[in-house]
């Protein structure tokens, strides 16, 4: 009978429907988390289901929002010497302590194709920019989504996108390439592809705001203006590209559909 893999001991840390789809998968591999990383109260979106998932972990070993590095934190998964700690949509910055403590690594799930669009928005840069899309599985390091790549997959930006539609698509992409990854990081098996230094995008969370206003006296090219609303049409209208009027502010969001081929507009009877 050939021998059993021994399954690596992990650290979990994310957020958001990506994040319980990930570790569902994980469970379903017989993993059981050593420790779980949620967001706080204030920026959690799916912490409850990631919570449940792990229900028999002990309380102590659920860590929210930024206990994970505290002194109390940092000395726990010191103590559990992890293999991994696997990183899907978390949104806090692992400080440098942290990235010695597993053995092998820090994995990192990414919805964007590294080097484009490392940090925050990527659907919305993908589209603005131009940029290659897709999703990556990267090991971090002291810098933001610069950490050497072990498996990625490419994802055409459509004109029909917006970045909510790219966002949404680009999760089940994700969740694809680690499913494609899991054997290698089991086995240890893979190939740390190191990322170009000087190449690839990367932006803030408020670069977003030069994008947003809209001035109606300027002159833009329509396929510009279409591209830069698409980009800006995420499930947030806050983020929405917007217009002033006579001090108000107005939001823009759009729906792009594909017309079918052979079918005729229909004209509307007054």
């Amino acid at each position: 009978m050939p021998a059993t893999k021994k399954l690596p001991k992990i650290v979990y840390a994310g957020d958001r429907d990506i994040a319980v789809w990930v570790l569902e998968f994980l469970i379903k591999q017989g993993v059981r988390p050593v420790a779980l990383l949620v967001s706080d109260k204030e920026r959690a979106t799916h912490a409850r289901q990631l919570v449940k998932l792990c229900r028999r972990l002990d309380r102590s070993r659920v860590l929210r929002g930024t206990q994970f590095r505290e002194r109390k934190g940092i000395e726990l998964l010191k103590e559990l010497e992890p293999d991994y700690i696997i990183s899907v949509h978390a949104p806090y910055i692992f400080p440098e302590e942290c990235l010695g403590i597993p053995k092998i690594g820090i994995l990192n799930l990414h919805p964007a194709y590294l080097p484009y669009n490392r940090g925050w928005h990527t659907p919305t840069w993908a589209i603005w920019d131009e940029t290659p899309y897709g999703a990556t599985l990267h090991f971090m390091d002291k810098t933001i989504d610069t950490g050497a790549i072990i498996h990625q997959k490419r994802l055409k930006v459509m004109p029909t996108d917006t970045a909510d539609t790219l966002y949404k698509r680009v999760k089940s992409l994700e969740l694809e390439t680690f499913k494609e990854a899991w054997p290698l990081i089991v086995s240890k098996n893979y190939v740390r592809k190191p990322q170009q230094r000087g190449g690839g995008t990367i932006h803030k969370k408020r670069d977003i705001e030069k994008l947003q206003h809209i001035d109606l006296d300027a002159k833009v090219k329509a396929g510009d203006l279409i591209r830069r609303i698409r980009a800006l049409t995420t499930n947030d209208v806050g983020e929405a590209a917007y217009f002033e009027v006579n001090g108000k502010r107005y939001r823009v969001q759009i729906r792009v559909v594909a017309e079918k081929p052979g079918k005729k507009s229909k004209t509307s009877k007054r």
